[in-house]
């Protein structure tokens, strides 16, 4: 039986600090691979508006929370093949970027700030950020190609496996879709919009490491229906400053939000579940309680405490420490 989060958290306190150390290398590591990676998609060729849009969209910000996922959990896995475990990084990071550009623009959301820079429609205008967004689309294929030059066998998997997140079914397209629907379904919507990336990122980190992906897509889930969760708590009670975006979209906009069906305190209760539940779907593998140290301090760096929220604390849960 696997132990809950709150009990393990006590008795690996080495692993908890080598996973910090972990944590920190990541940070790294992701922005290494998507520098090598950006230069693959970009050339002499390339339009220096349209470059110079795509390093907007790209550098300067942003938390890399999946390419570290991805990457953490190929080291979870014993590691595997380093260079496509870079690739597949990248590649999660890449969609992750053309999505939130194409989220920014007029017909969506029409934000102005975003990792508090202009967002990429303001800075360069609408039609180059339309374009940003496909290039990086194609761009994150093209760099798991090159990744899995070495290794072809691991290409199809991770092709199908990224391709999944981005689709019409349960990837970010229909998460955005969703958005024009009259009565959206909250957890669809959730887990195509957020989740989706992050159940990508970790089975590719799985697939690159020589792992189960099909075991760690249960975590992929929860901690992506988490940092939504939250997410929608912060567009309430944070502010721009602090988050790098504007906030109070979700009313703004007519978005669904977990705040706006569960309430205050409910979401938040919501959100705890979800992070202890994670927690205990992480498969047994060699690297599990470094890679459980590992995303505790994640969460503590991108959940709300519950002060913040105007909860008590129900629990010791890590996320309000």
């Amino acid at each position: 039986m696997v132990e809950p989060a709150s009990i393990v958290c006590k008795r690996i306190d080495k692993p908890v600090i080598f996973a910090k150390l972990l944590f920190m290398a990541g940070d790294l590591e992701a922005e290494s691979s998507l520098e090598r990676a950006f230069s693959w998609i970009t050339g002499p060729t390339t339009p220096p508006r349209l470059e110079a849009a795509m390093r907007h969209a790209v550098f300067g910000g942003g938390g890399r929370v999946r390419p570290r996922l991805a990457l953490a959990v190929a080291s979870a896995c014993g590691r595997g093949n380093v260079d496509v475990a870079s690739a597949a990084a990248a590649s999660i990071e890449f969609l992750h970027c053309a999505s939130l550009v194409h989220d920014d623009l007029p017909c969506f959301d029409d934000a102005d700030l975003r990792r508090g820079r202009p967002t990429v429609h303001v800075e360069h205008g609408e039609a180059l950020a339309v374009l940003v967004g496909d290039a990086l689309i194609a761009g994150a294929f093209e760099v798991i190609g090159r990744g899995c030059e070495s290794h072809p066998g691991l290409l199809g998997p991770l092709l199908a496996t990224v391709a999944r997140s981005v689709g019409a079914v349960r990837g970010i397209v229909a998460g955005q879709a969703w958005e024009s629907e009259p009565t959206p379904n909250l957890r669809l919507y959730h887990r195509a919009k957020t989740g989706a990336l992050f159940e990508a990122a970790v089975c590719v980190g799985a697939i690159a490491g020589g792992g189960d992906p099909g075991a760690w897509l249960p975590v992929g889930s929860r901690l992506g229906e988490a940092y939504q969760v939250a997410d929608d708590i912060l567009d309430l009670v944070g502010s721009a400053s602090a988050l790098g975006k504007p906030v109070g979209q979700d009313a703004r906009n007519g978005r669904p939000s977990a705040v706006q069906e569960l309430g205050y305190e409910r979401a938040f209760g919501r959100l705890q579940t979800l992070c202890d539940s994670m927690f205990t779907c992480v498969p047994a593998v060699e690297g599990r309680e470094e890679f459980v140290g590992w995303a505790m301090n994640l969460c503590r760096k991108l959940f709300p405490p519950a002060e913040q929220c105007g909860v008590q604390r129900s629990n010791e849960a890590f996320l309000t420490a």
